[in-house]
């Protein structure tokens, strides 16, 4: 070649530049106005569910240990007091903080009124799944203690046998941390693909949680309301949807409250946005029930 030029010299003049940070378009439309903040807010405050026989939707939070699960129940319930706070162990480490099946409420304000959910924790995926399954169907009551080698049973005296239906679980909600997506192992998967056929036999909604969104992308870091104009969060969101034989629409990304002292409208937008699209797949539970009894009826 004339001049001396290599070949490595050519090819890289010649290369393509990388794609940049942010897309031409929002992947997801979303406004970050404290007027949303507000219509979020009252929604939530006034949602009956469609069935008399349920008040309180029960929201049961499973996934990777460090998720992100009691960090989001504190920050949904910062939202609602006021000012960050701590309620559920949060922390890090190989181990899971949560060694309970917990149900928490969330109040309206520090003397406020009862808000019309559940949420449920429990222990990090190391823990048994036939516990989960417990879960799921009521028979497991508030603050039981994990234990994965000696999972409940129906001999144990706090099992309970003949759950009500609000006693059971309406939407089941996996968390994942943004940062492990693409360190998913083939044990992971196979817990969620488990957890996933068993939801659905049972007719429970299952979405999908992404935490940590501000360490995992750079542009985000910087500004939060990006997180929908972020080219890399599309990406992993787009590849963990496929993994998990997921619909995109299930997937929704927040970041939880962790050095922050003070509440950021930003935040709050997309950890209340979360809560409403439980709420809205817990309605679509009630729906199907509805559904299923009808038809149970006219067939009898």
């Amino acid at each position: 070649m004339g001049g001396g030029e290599s070949k490595a010299e050519v090819y890289k003049a010649t290369s393509p530049p990388p794609p940049p940070p942010l897309l031409e378009k929002p992947w997801r439309e979303q406004e970050f106005s404290s007027r949303i903040r507000n219509e979020l807010l009252e929604e939530i405050r006034n949602y009956k569910t469609l069935t008399e026989s349920v008040e309180e939707p029960r929201i049961l939070l499973v996934g990777q240990i460090t998720a992100g699960k009691s960090s989001f129940f504190n920050s949904l319930n910062s939202v609602f007091r006021g000012h960050v706070m701590l309620q559920a162990a949060s922390g890090y480490g190989d181990t899971s903080v949560s060694k309970q099946y917990r149900t928490y409420t969330v109040l309206d304000g520090k003397d406020g009124r009862k808000l019309p959910f559940i949420l449920c924790d429990t222990m990090g995926l190391e823990s048994n799944q036939q516990t989960k399954k417990d879960n799921n169907k009521g028979h497991v009551p508030h603050m039981n203690e994990f234990n994965p080698k000696a999972p409940i049973t129906r001999n144990d005296r706090r099992y309970r046998e003949d759950p009500r239906l609000a006693d059971k679980v309406h939407c089941v909600v996996y968390v994942f941390d943004a940062n492990t997506v693409s360190l998913l192992n083939q044990n992971q998967l196979k817990k969620f693909k488990s957890i996933r056929a068993e939801v659905n036999n049972m007719g429970i909604p299952l979405l999908v949680l992404v935490t940590k969104i501000d360490e995992a992308c750079l542009e985000v870091t910087k500004d939060l309301t990006k997180v929908y104009w972020s080219r890399y969060l599309y990406q992993k969101v787009t590849q963990l949807g496929q993994v998990l034989g997921v619909p995109i629409s299930s997937i929704s990304p927040v970041k939880n409250y962790s050095i922050e002292t003070e509440l950021n409208l930003h935040v709050d937008v997309l950890i209340l946005t979360a809560l409403q699209q439980m709420l809205r797949a817990a309605d679509a539970c009630f729906d199907d029930m509805k559904l299923k009894g009808l038809a149970q009826r006219r067939s009898s």
